[in-house]
């Protein structure tokens, strides 16, 4: 059995937990947390601890905090020549102390806490920089995943960069549009079907060839129709750059 260390208690650190928890091929031995009572609804709290000294021996360590945290905590990890991998998209591996292995264990998708998700399909980003560590990342990330994945640096934070495009900034969209709802009073439900099926077309065409639209279209009285309803600066700015960004990429005939 592979024993792991989980050092942090953020929405990463639960859900791998909460994953880890499943695997008959893993245990978890330990978790760090400043804070136990954040994790004693899914650890025993026996085995969570706020001190680094107390951390204890494991296989693999694996660093779930805040992108900016991780150079401090590594920096504080007690031992040497351990592997220690962060979970971070964009966070170069050499971020870590040179006291330890270093090794990348990301997992992409959105986590928010609360919310179930089936880990399995999360694909899993891994780096390492031995041979022998990236086959024990790979073993520990095939026992919660069947999505894993080699990575260097730069396609990962590709891979994070993208994220943020059709993740973050797509449900800003969303946002935006309940805003827009909200203001007109008319319920954002009626979108709920139209964003579903944008997605499903995604999963068959690129999404180049699934876009629609005044902007591909062309359609300039729309486009300033549009522009004229929206009373809201931010929202105009947004939608401009957005039509100008589908019109660079071409025009529906």
């Amino acid at each position: 059995m592979i024993q792991i260390v989980i050092i942090g208690s953020g929405n990463v650190a639960q859900h791998l937990i909460m994953a880890f928890a499943k695997s008959k091929e893993i245990e978890i031995v330990q978790v760090f947390s400043r804070q136990k009572e954040t994790l004693t609804h899914l650890v025993n709290s026996s085995k969570i601890t706020s001190n680094y000294t107390d951390l204890v021996e494991a296989d693999l360590y694996i660093i779930a905090v805040s992108d900016d945290a991780i150079a401090s905590v590594s920096s504080k990890l007690p031992f040497k020549n351990r592997l220690v991998a962060h979970s971070s998209g964009s966070v170069p591996i050499d971020s870590l102390d040179n006291q330890n292995r270093k090794g990348v264990f990301y997992p992409l998708q959105t986590f928010t806490k609360g919310k179930t998700i089936d880990f399995s399909q999360i694909p899993i980003c891994l780096e390492s920089k031995k041979d022998s560590d990236f086959d024990l990342l790979e073993k520990v990330a095939q026992c919660i995943s069947k999505k894993v994945f080699k990575s260097d640096e730069k396609q990962r934070k590709a891979l994070h960069i993208s994220a943020v495009f059709v993740n973050n900034f797509v449900n800003e969209m969303y946002r935006i549009g309940n805003e827009i709802c909200d203001e007109n009073k008319v319920s954002f439900e009626i979108l709920k079907p139209l964003i579903l099926e944008t997605v499903n077309k995604v999963m068959t065409l690129s999404p180049k060839e699934a876009q629609t639209g005044p902007a591909k279209r062309n359609d300039t009285q729309t486009i300033e129709a549009h522009l004229d309803f929206l009373s809201n600066e931010n929202h105009a700015t947004i939608y401009k750059i957005l039509t100008q960004s589908i019109q660079n990429n071409g025009k529906e005939l």
